[in-house]
């Protein structure tokens, strides 16, 4: 009867999504699979202030209150100190399960060992946990994957020789903004090496042209350079200061690999004011809407979708998985600097306008009603 009620649930994440179950703190009526006022599983987001981690608040919501776990999501808010503080009210609160998403790779390190220890379950999603022992299992995307999407969309649009090429990254305290970043120089640096592109806004990846592979240190010393630290106004104040930096021959026709929606916009808006900026391809990630709107407007050239609803599910399942006593099969393992961590990974799908419509509406992942000019 047990295992015919976990197959149940995990059916039940494949067919369907429905609301409500607790949100940063606030408690539903829903079913409880604990005894007493226990939580099974807890959530730690990293901020409410980026769109992408909001569609995962809503994604878990809808699959969760059919899954019948009592679970509670909190946000860190970009700060280390904020999410080890929430790690330890969940943990007070007996959950059995940790899903985090950490602000910082390293940083949470010490939160996953305060869990661990308690004899909690450490599930990583999206983001690696780095250097500690205490992360069971990590949902990600395969970002590799997804810099390489990156890459090759320029590669397709770029013709002839010394294309203008603008690189920019992540936060450097992100284990995925490096693994981004050396999937975009993964196709674009043989393009830079042959003449194709020429880098205009980071002397380290100049200096670095002439390898494709490149260790952590070497990503660093450029990702340092070109980091936006997934802010929106850090993204638009770096590209305007490259801007005010360039002449007027390293704009006009320009490349860009920007490394997600939020930053894409921010950097698009940049290079979209400047008069001597004449065409840009800019790439994104995540499928925000508001970057759905800037790709059917024409304002961004592209974004690679990762569908929350299938990490999500994944996740979950991954939880319940651990609550029943088993072990979550893996697909593949990453190296968090102390161990090699079980992994489940999902795969990305790049959208343009041409499929825009194929891939997001007609997948019900968005409605036709929240974009103009389809």
């Amino acid at each position: 009867m047990k295992k015919i009620l976990v197959f149940a649930m995990i059916t039940l994440f494949a067919l369907t999504f429905a609301g409500g179950v607790f949100a940063n703190g606030q408690q539903d009526s829903g079913k409880a699979a604990t005894s007493g006022n226990k939580l099974a599983v807890g959530i730690v987001l990293p901020t409410k202030d980026e769109p992408r981690w909001l569609q995962d608040e809503a994604r878990f919501k809808e699959a969760l209150d059919k899954a019948g776990y009592s679970v509670e999501i909190l946000f860190s808010q970009g700060d280390s100190a904020k999410e080890r503080a929430n790690v330890e009210s969940l943990v007070a609160k007996g959950i059995q399960v940790l899903v985090i998403t950490p602000q910082d790779g390293a940083a949470a390190a010490a939160a996953a060992d305060y869990a661990h220890n308690a004899g909690v379950k450490v599930i990583s999603y999206d983001r690696l946990i780095t250097n500690t022992k205490s992360v069971d299992y990590y949902v990600t995307f395969d970002s590799f994957s997804v810099g390489k999407a990156f890459g090759q969309y320029l590669v397709d649009k770029a013709s002839g020789t010394g294309n203008n090429l603008y690189l920019y990254a992540g936060a450097a305290s992100d284990n995925n903004a490096f693994i981004f970043f050396d999937g975009a120089w993964n196709v674009l640096q043989p393009k830079v090496a042959d003449g194709t592109f020429v880098i205009k806004n980071s002397s380290a990846a100049v200096e670095l042209s002439g390898k494709n592979k490149l260790s952590r240190a070497e990503l660093g010393k450029i990702i340092g350079q070109v980091t936006t630290n997934w802010d929106f106004n850090v993204a638009k104040n770096l590209a305007e200061s490259n801007l005010t930096k360039a002449s007027k021959a390293d704009k006009g026709v320009v490349y860009i690999e920007a490394p997600n929606d939020g930053t894409a916009r921010a950097i698009a808006d940049a290079f979209g004011a400047d008069k001597d900026v004449s065409k840009y391809y800019v790439t994104g990630q995540d499928a925000e809407k508001a970057s759905v709107q800037y790709i059917i407007d024409g304002k961004q050239s592209m974004t690679v979708f990762k569908d929350v609803r299938t990490l999500v599910k994944d996740a979950i399942g991954a939880a319940v998985t651990f609550l029943e006593g088993n072990t979550p099969e893996a697909t593949g393992y990453y190296d968090n600097g102390a161990m090699k961590v079980p992994a489940k990974q999902t795969e990305v799908i790049t959208v343009t306008k041409d499929n825009v419509k194929s891939v997001l509406i007609d997948s019900g992942y968005y409605k036709a009603s929240d974009f103009t000019g389809l």
